[in-house]
């Protein structure tokens, strides 16, 4: 597309039309939207989305895990969830200053005592932060790395694995997730990470292909019981 037409669009996804107190119509332009490309809008709803179900899976985690939220002196689930929305500029001594996976393989540790709920989901909430270079609105000359949003992607997996397989030494599950009685069948963790996968399995192909860049092979080929790293790549 020439400069010209993607100047054009750009003013037009950015004109707002209000009507005066005379009642005529004046069209506006958020200014914002002058130095946003498609793909840095894709970003933004892309982020917005995946931690969004992040937070709705944490939030099912606490209700089938009330002990969980408790260890860590919350006085009910939705401080608890708060606390992970405002994950940033909240303290977490207890995670001794683990990030991404560190923070997340603590939930399926059996030395620790703490939230686990809280050690899981900041670990995969920190990993989309790192992968989405700790910004939440991108502009044109903000730059996203594909194999990071891949890698983000390969973890949830891996956490859906953990949750389904991990077991304290008595057999039990670290935490409760999917519902596998056949009387009660419930995978809806299961489908939210599902939905959590893809949106980052295709931003990782639409900044690929932005960058004129494929996934190897060998990356795509990786399988890991293991949180793969994101915030060191380049």
């Amino acid at each position: 597309m020439r400069p010209a037409a993607i100047l054009l669009a750009l003013l037009l996804a950015g004109c707002a039309t209000e009507m005066d107190r005379h009642g005529r119509t004046e069209t506006k332009v958020d200014a914002k939207y002058l130095v946003k490309t498609e793909i840095d809008r894709v970003a933004d709803a892309d982020r917005r989305a995946v931690v969004d179900s992040l937070l709705l899976i944490a939030d099912k985690l606490y209700k089938r895990n009330p002990k969980e939220w408790r260890k860590s002196g919350q006085p009910n689930r939705e401080a608890a969830l708060d606390r992970l929305r405002q994950r940033s500029t909240q303290a977490w001594p207890e995670l001794q200053g683990r990030r991404e996976g560190e923070a997340a393989a603590l939930a399926f540790s059996g030395a620790y005592s703490g939230d686990r709920v809280a050690a899981l989901m900041f670990g995969l909430l920190s990993m989309v932060d790192a992968a989405f270079e700790q910004k939440e609105e991108f502009y044109v000359l903000d730059s996203l790395n594909e194999t990071k949003l891949y890698n983000c992607a390969r973890n949830m997996e891996v956490a859906i694995w953990k949750l389904s397989s991990e077991r304290q030494p008595g057999g039990e599950l670290f935490l409760l997730a999917n519902e596998l009685d056949p009387a009660n069948r419930n995978l809806s963790f299961e489908r939210e990470f599902g939905r959590i996968i893809g949106l980052l399995d295709l931003m990782a192909k639409i900044i690929a292909d932005r960058n004129g860049r494929t996934l190897s092979s060998v990356t795509q080929a990786v399988v890991s019981t293991i949180f793969l790293p994101i915030s060191f790549l380049k």
